[in-house]
């Protein structure tokens, strides 16, 4: 039976990867995550992992070395997706230590472990994907921006602690792959979102307080930080359908590919269609909160997709207004179950 390891399986983009995987294969998918991570994102897997119907949760942390040896020696997976990291910029400006440990030496560590089990079992031969992130390309100024967009060989500068974590993690993907012969390859995906989306990140937290507003639980204020960021949406439907195209359609040990969806906007206009489907629309006033605002910011996010699109043939396929409309959903539907959330 072929194996699938999804670190970081709690998260937005794991959970739906092993949605994915469950519908479209006949895999066995492990996820991990730590003890106390939440299971939300999980709920409506929890059964079947309970029935050891093709899900199972194992207990590891990235900055435990030995946690991540005894989970890759006992499961020894065929693909290993690996999307656990501290995926918050704003946060990594407080917490620059914690972010870089975690997503650059907990990368290593994942990738020692992978190493060592092929060294002591030379038919082990797992295809990995480490997931880097478009905030490597940082701050491109607009006279410096291909026209084409973002493509894999612009220069990295990074634009925050979490960006220089993943310009690590991107560049020791690329280093196991060149100097241990191991099938690794690296993605930068532009900015994804949709259902499951952390509140922290923009177009999610508009939602959560549009859900909000229009329950009564808060003002008719939208709070905001900065608005004239360019961005280009995928939903992350797309986002895990391209991971696993990644790992099955021809894997290049040490290739790299930028990867994003096809709609772009400022982030004032993400802000715009979301309350544009509100029933409150009319009365939502928007904020600019300075705790909102990053000392820098990667401002120019729009990819370069054509390396990755020509060795996949992946092409995005939902709409940005599916993707919005999605988002918008889930937190009503979470509001309406009476969660009470923080006013982030």
């Amino acid at each position: 039976m072929t194996k699938a390891l999804i670190t970081g399986i709690t998260g937005m983009v794991g959970s739906h990867l092993a949605d994915f995987l469950i519908e479209n294969t006949d895999w066995d998918i492990y996820g991990v995550c730590r003890w106390r991570s939440p299971t939300d994102n999980v709920s409506h897997l929890l059964d079947r992992a309970n029935r050891k119907d093709r899900i199972f949760f194992r207990y590891a942390n990235l900055n435990d070395q030995v946690s991540l040896i005894s989970v890759v020696n006992e499961i020894k997976p065929d693909y290993i997706f690996h999307l656990a990291a501290q995926s918050y910029p704003q946060t990594s400006f407080t917490a620059p230590i914690d972010t870089l440990n975690t997503n650059i030496l907990g990368t290593c560590r994942l990738l020692e472990a992978l190493r060592l089990a092929m060294h002591t079992d030379t038919s082990y031969k797992p295809v990995i994907h480490v997931c880097a992130s478009s905030e490597v390309f940082g701050r491109i100024p607009a006279d410096k921006k291909p026209e084409t967009g973002i493509h894999e060989e612009c220069p990295f500068h990074p634009a925050s602690p979490y960006a220089i974590s993943k310009t690590g993690t991107d560049l020791l993907g690329r280093y196991y792959a060149e100097a241990y012969g191991m099938t690794v390859m690296t993605t930068r995906m532009f900015t994804h979102t949709g259902p499951r989306r952390g509140d922290v990140f923009h177009e999610s937290t508009f939602a959560k307080q549009i859900a909000m507003i229009e329950a009564g639980m808060i003002e008719p204020k939208v709070m905001v930080g900065n608005l004239k960021s360019l961005r280009t949406y995928a939903d992350v439907r797309d986002a895990v359908r391209a991971y696993y195209m990644l790992v099955t359609i021809n894997p290049i040990a040490g290739e790299y590919y930028n990867i994003g969806g096809s709609y772009t906007c400022e982030v004032g206009d993400t802000l715009n269609t979301l309350i544009s489907y509100s029933t409150m629309k009319d009365k939502i006033q928007i904020v600019t909160d300075p705790e909102r605002l990053r000392p820098i910011d990667a401002d120019l996010q729009v990819p370069d997709c054509r390396k990755f699109k020509a060795h996949t043939g992946w092409e995005p396929s939902i709409p940005f207004e599916k993707t919005m409309h999605d988002l918008l959903d889930y937190w009503r539907a979470r509001v309406n179950k009476g969660e009470v959330f923080l006013t982030r």
